[in-house]
């Protein structure tokens, strides 16, 4: 019999899964980039640790292991911010993804007030975009990351979460 995937919210004890998750995840990005000092590869254990204690922090689990995550908090002009969203390598393409998303999304509006979602990934990563896309958000601009990697900024109206749930 098959385990199915869970989503949940992110407890202090997720923490090192999180960290272990985010570093075999974002390896792909990283090579894409020829950049291996991005973001999700150069942050430390206490930093996420900080994360999970203050953001909305969603893991996806598959029995005990996680093998997803995704991060948000809402900013001070009511947008929520979402990010390092990741899924394992061999869990990829099962929409694992957008469910974590979803989760975010609903609660970020129902217990943060998040009134627009905002996200951005590199301008070279198409399977984040069109997950992204297909879920309901529209580029709304470019920037360059802290780590120097081309970004494309990712925005929808909090109502549309509700549509796209």
């Amino acid at each position: 019999m098959g385990m199915s995937v869970t989503i949940s919210v992110a407890t202090e004890q997720d923490t090192e899964q999180i960290f272990k998750l985010q570093y075999l995840c974002f390896q792909s990005e990283a090579a894409l980039y020829g950049n291996y000092r991005i973001d999700p590869l150069v942050q430390s254990l206490e930093s996420v640790r900080q994360e999970v204690a203050a953001d909305c922090v969603f893991v996806a689990r598959l029995g005990e292991e996680v093998v997803g995550s995704v991060r948000g908090r809402v900013t001070e002009d009511g947008s929520a911010s979402i990010g390092k969203l990741c899924v394992h390598p061999r869990l990829q393409g099962h929409g694992i993804g957008a469910r974590l998303l979803r989760a975010a999304e609903t609660a970020l509006v129902e217990e943060r007030g998040a009134k627009k979602f905002r996200l951005f990934t590199g301008h070279r990563s198409e399977g984040n975009l069109r997950l992204y896309r297909r879920v309901g958000y529209q580029t709304v601009g470019t920037s360059e990351g802290t780590d120097g990697v081309p970004m494309i900024i990712l925005e929808k109206p909090a109502e549309a979460y509700v549509a796209t749930a």
